[in-house]
């Protein structure tokens, strides 16, 4: 079984580099499931449309991850409930939350079960990611699972990872949108990168003009954040490779489309 999974879209140059290059790895990958965060797909960076979620699933994902932005764009929760192929994060406090905290996606005689967790460190609130997956791992009842590790910091996504390494086939980190160097397959079989990165506009700040987010680190007053809407784009990602028969992980390495790594087919 091969995943193909997208990090966190951003904007409108965001939305555009999916509909471009999606299709292309698609077809020269030829993952059996592909997954894309889309948390920050918004023109403005905040949460997700519902003309955006099926734009993605048009351009080819499986499923559509979010994360800390999720409730930020408050016409979610007009389309959430029928939204299938969108999943937020599973640890988000009380019973009552709206949406799924994962799905399951059949590929051949096996499923792929994707769920969204979010860290706590540095964030806000949230339920216990370490007890929610514990809990939640005898009701998705599979071998194969794959985790967007939505979170700050490096150390809670690798302890999250070496936790679960065995019984979990992938654990990705989105967010901080700047992709890491460290794919790797854990020793008992999960696949483990510590940020996946962003896609969307290069020539800013996390995706954020530059010119704002500087003001910030000058002046230290509060400043509002724009995304930036000009110039080249970049795509970040990853390919993990399972075994077929026990849900481990064989290979993960990344994917980074950007002018300096234009995509080669």
């Amino acid at each position: 079984m091969r995943i193909l999974f997208v990090g966190d879209v951003v904007g409108n140059i965001g939305v555009d580099m999916i509909h471009e290059y999606l299709p292309q790895l698609k077809r020269d990958l030829k993952p059996q499931v592909t997954i894309v965060n889309g948390e920050n797909s918004t023109p403005v960076g905040r949460g997700i449309s519902q003309s955006i979620y099926k734009q993605l699933l048009k351009d080819g994902a499986d499923v559509v991850t979010m994360g800390n932005h999720t409730w930020d764009n408050a016409e979610l929760y007009d389309f959430i409930g029928g939204a299938n192929r969108l999943v937020r994060p599973a640890n988000f406090p009380g019973d009552n939350t709206p949406g799924q905290g994962w799905t399951k996606v059949k590929v051949n005689q096996q499923v792929l079960a994707v769920v969204n967790m979010q860290g706590r460190v540095f964030m806000n609130p949230m339920d216990d990611p370490f007890a929610t997956m514990k809990n939640l791992l005898p009701e998705l009842d599979t071998d194969f699972v794959f985790v967007d590790f939505h979170a700050e910091t490096t150390s809670e996504k690798r302890a999250f990872a070496m936790r679960y390494d065995g019984q979990l086939s992938a654990v990705v980190g989105t967010h901080t949108h700047v992709q890491t160097s460290d794919a790797q397959v854990l020793k008992h079989g999960t696949a483990f990168l510590t940020e996946v990165g962003m896609t969307g506009p290069a020539d800013s700040v996390l995706g954020m003009q530059a010119d704002s987010v500087i003001e910030r680190f000058e002046n230290q007053r509060p400043t509002r954040y724009t995304v930036q809407e000009k110039g080249a784009g970049l795509l970040s990602g990853c390919v993990v490779d399972l075994n077929d028969k026990t849900g481990h992980a064989s290979r993960i390495r990344p994917i980074l489309i950007s002018p300096q790594h234009p995509y080669q087919s």
